[in-house]
């Protein structure tokens, strides 16, 4: 059975969730600060995995398939980000939404720096993919864990009505994140030489990744915990007097899996369409269209700046005229442009290539906007945690980890981007389906 609660219905605030101002500005802050230095540490991957991780962890075989085992290697931090989503979604919903924010800063702060120290296989051998894989994982449970406990962080300190541009400054640590990853990679190919970047320059950005710590530290000190759990806590401690505690996965798996499917349904075209744009078209344009890595890296740069305005615009709009139907217009003009946008990039043009990912980057950003708070009003406050990052990195799994791989595989055997386009507009229509379904469900409540 699969209840549902509606994803309009807004819980009612406990008595001190519209505490002073310059309290709910300073979480909003640091839910901000954690979301962007987290996607940083894990973007950072992804543009390495794209331009040196296949030759140096990965080197038999053909340039192919090093770009392949570099991206399945990417891709299995995403199959352990619903791990980290479990674990944490379960003790955060029982122990508080700041003690599992700060494990994942520090668990993603310890991993990247790990890799940013890991010897190459011409040095350690077959230990060092290994080595590599175990890292990713970290990184995967460590995102897995962060995504929640930020979003819940900022939507429920959020003032009434606003939960939407307060969950916003979440979403936005996505763009920082990808903009701060390409900068740092841009400064580090341009201070050294081509052999230099390979040998040592490509760690520069992943060594960056160990400040995070002190972002942990920060919130572990400084930020409190929010209303709405204290007050599912107490309500929790005085429902469970006399019986056995309530397990929130349990309660979501036996409950709510139905929702929790179509969030992640929802979702997987967004996050999929997003690194094919940031990840696999920075392979393709670079190795199969012969383009140069510094442009088309400062290209995602400028894309990825304009997200810190629409994200926070449509979110307030989901706000004023409701979650699902932003939601939808995103996921509506993904599926539209995915058949012009590859167009544009097999131009080898990169001003096509720009207003290519750039209008993708629109729609994205249409989407993502009101995510955050759209996903947490799908669950009560006290399994919220579990609910929303069961979801969310669901799509993660289905959508993104795999994109950048299957976009290889895809080019390889039709060579043809065409391909690629059908499988995001095929993934759009998952995503509509999945929106219907909530939609409809709403209304019934």
């Amino acid at each position: 059975m699969d209840t549902f609660p509606s994803a309009h219905e807004t819980p009612a605030p406990a008595p001190t969730a519209t505490g002073p101002t310059g309290n709910r500005r300073r979480v909003a802050t640091a839910a901000a600060l954690a979301s962007a230095v987290e996607w940083y540490d894990y973007f950072v991957f992804g543009i390495a995995a794209a331009l040196v991780l296949g030759d140096l962890y990965f080197p038999a075989g053909s340039p192919t398939a090093g770009v392949l085992a570099s991206f399945a290697t990417f891709a299995v931090g995403f199959l352990a980000r619903p791990l980290g989503g479990i674990v944490a979604g379960h003790l955060g919903d029982k122990r508080g939404r700041k003690p599992m924010l700060v494990l994942a800063l520090t668990l993603m702060g310890l991993a990247t720096t790990g890799i940013g120290l890991l010897p190459t296989y011409e040095t350690i051998g077959v230990a060092a993919p290994l080595l590599l894989v175990l890292l990713r994982v970290l990184q995967g449970v460590a995102v897995g864990a962060q995504w929640g406990g930020a979003m819940l962080l900022a939507t429920e300190y959020a003032p009434e009505g606003k939960r939407g541009i307060y969950g916003s400054v979440v979403q936005l640590g996505v763009p920082i994140g990808v903009v701060t990853a390409n900068s740092v990679f841009l400064l580090a190919g341009a201070f050294t030489s081509d052999s230099a970047f390979q040998a040592w320059g490509w760690r520069v950005p992943f060594l960056v990744g160990v400040f995070v710590l002190a972002l942990a530290w920060y919130i572990h000190t400084r930020v409190e915990e929010t209303p709405e759990f204290r007050e599912a806590e107490r309500a929790l401690a005085e429902r469970e007097k006399g019986e056995a505690a309530a397990s929130p996965l349990r309660t979501i798996l036996r409950h709510h899996l139905g929702t929790v499917l179509l969030a992640g349904g929802s979702f997987a075209v967004n996050t999929a369409t997003f690194y094919i744009i940031i990840t696999g078209v920075l392979d393709y344009t670079t190795r199969e269209l012969g383009m140069e890595r510094g442009a088309v890296l400062t290209v995602s740069l400028c894309v990825s700046l304009t997200q810190l305005v629409l994200i926070p615009v449509s979110a307030a709009l989901s706000d004023r005229l409701g979650r699902i139907r932003i939601y939808a217009l995103g996921a509506v003009g993904i599926a539209a442009w995915a058949v012009p946008m590859f167009l544009l990039i097999d131009t080898g043009s990169l001003l096509w290539l720009a207003v290519g990912t750039f209008v993708a980057s629109c729609f994205l950003s249409i989407m993502y906007g009101p995510q955050a708070a759209l996903f947490a009003e799908l669950f009560t406050p006290e399994m919220r945690y579990t609910g929303a990052s069961l979801g969310y990195q669901i799509a993660a799994v289905g959508g993104g980890g795999l994109a950048p791989f299957v976009m290889v595989l895809l080019l390889e055997a039709t060579g043809t981007s065409m391909a690629v386009s059908a499988y995001i507009v095929a993934l759009s229509v998952i995503a509509l389906l999945s929106i219907k379904v909530l939609a409809d469900r709403a209304r019934s409540h």
